[in-house]
């Protein structure tokens, strides 16, 4: 647990530090090509996201529907 507090709490040297890392590791020109791929995986994996909200939203209304339905047979 306080591994993840130490992480959340970098200040701007340690930000600097890590983007020159990664600048060395990666070099400058693969850089753009990573941040696309990464882009691209936020975008599927936020389709992914709504596309499961709306099929439990609708899965929701369904049975919602449902019991509307047998509530007025029972009245």
């Amino acid at each position: 647990m306080s591994q993840v507090i130490l992480l959340l709490s970098l200040g701007g040297p340690e930000v600097i530090v890590i983007l020159f890392a990664i600048l060395l590791l990666f070099g400058g020109r693969k850089i753009p090509e990573l941040m696309r791929g990464l882009g691209k995986g936020i975008r599927e994996f936020n389709s992914a996201r709504a596309t499961i909200e709306t099929e439990l939203k609708e899965g929701m209304k369904e049975i919602e529907d449902q019991n509307k339905a047998e509530s007025e047979k029972k009245s």
